[in-house]
């Protein structure tokens, strides 16, 4: 989808580009792919950089133009893992800013393009832009990230009773998450190093912008590693304690085995095809099954006492 807006922010929308217009292009069709060479005529190995999955950030400054590339964090329930990151690329030039994403995230979101609402105003400045864009990402990561905590608690509470792989498997998707916020925050926080050093930078508010924008970013990393952490060491103590329960479980079937195993013996003693001095007595079946329901009781009691069951 292509929406071109009159300023940064996403207030009007026009049908064509003007000068100083900001262009969102989120989950773009092969037709729309085509139109930014065709229209925007932006250059094919920027757009191909911008909607591989696995592009690494980075800033590129020519004479006539300027890329930056972030990773932001999305939604994902195709594979099982909750989240994951994608680039996010913005692209100017001296006519117009274009920003090109091949999900629809909260960053720049298809139906509430503009992330700086909040501020009702106008956004003119593209390095301003730029690093509300790294603030905004830095915020979702945030967001996020809690939402992990919260189902790696929920998971917690599950394999501490479980004796099956399905929640240790759950973990292990939450750790993959981990790994790739800390990839990309990572990366991120060199983007924004670099931007730091450029000449870009000039206006009093830009300059407190940027270093909102890398404690955000180092928060969420610190965040990340945490998590990380904690995860790592949970899913090693887990696996310990699935080990354990399944021999608990295995223990308990030993033992209810040993039980049944007394009438069983009983049983085949006096079912044995030789005399056993009981033939003829009308007593002799009510008085096997009462010794055998003894014996088994007595078993029990001495298993619980010893604390086995």
């Amino acid at each position: 989808m292509i929406k071109i807006f009159k300023t940064f922010g996403g207030y009007t929308e026009i049908p064509a580009i003007e000068k100083g217009c900001w262009i969102n292009v989120t989950q773009p069709t092969q037709e729309e792919i085509q139109r930014l060479f065709d229209e925007f005529k932006l250059p094919a190995d920027i757009v191909t950089d911008c909607l591989d999955i696995d592009e690494r950030p980075r800033v590129e400054f020519d004479d006539i133009w300027s890329l930056v590339i972030m990773r932001i964090p999305v939604q994902n329930d195709n594979n099982g893992v909750p989240f994951h990151t994608i680039p996010l690329g913005v692209f100017m030039n001296k006519d117009f800013t274009l920003t090109l994403c091949l999900k629809d995230n909260e960053i720049l979101p298809v139906e509430k393009p503009s992330p700086f609402r909040e501020y009702y105003r106008e956004i003119t400045d593209d390095i301003n832009f730029i690093l509300r864009l790294f603030l905004r990402s830095g915020s979702v990561y945030l967001k996020y990230l809690k939402q992990i905590n919260q189902q790696t608690s929920m998971i917690e509470q599950d394999l501490e009773k479980s004796i099956k792989n399905r929640e240790l498997n759950k973990l292990l998707k939450m750790e993959k998450c981990l790994v790739y916020f800390i990839t990309s925050i990572k990366a991120n926080e060199i983007v924004l190093a670099k931007l730091r050093n450029s000449k870009k930078i000039t206006t009093e508010i830009n300059e407190d912008l940027l270093e909102d924008a890398m404690i955000e970013n180092k928060q969420a990393l610190e965040m990340s590693q945490i998590y990380s952490d904690i995860q790592s060491g949970m899913m090693d103590a887990f696996a310990s304690v699935i080990s354990n329960n399944l021999n608990v479980v295995m223990k308990q079937l030993t033992l209810i085995s040993i039980i049944l195993m007394i009438p069983t013996l009983i049983a085949s003693i006096f079912g044995m095809n030789v005399p056993n001095y009981m033939e003829n007595s009308y007593w002799a079946l009510p008085s096997i099954l009462v010794v055998s329901l003894l014996l088994s009781i007595f078993g029990v009691l001495l298993f619980r006492k010893k604390h086995w069951f």
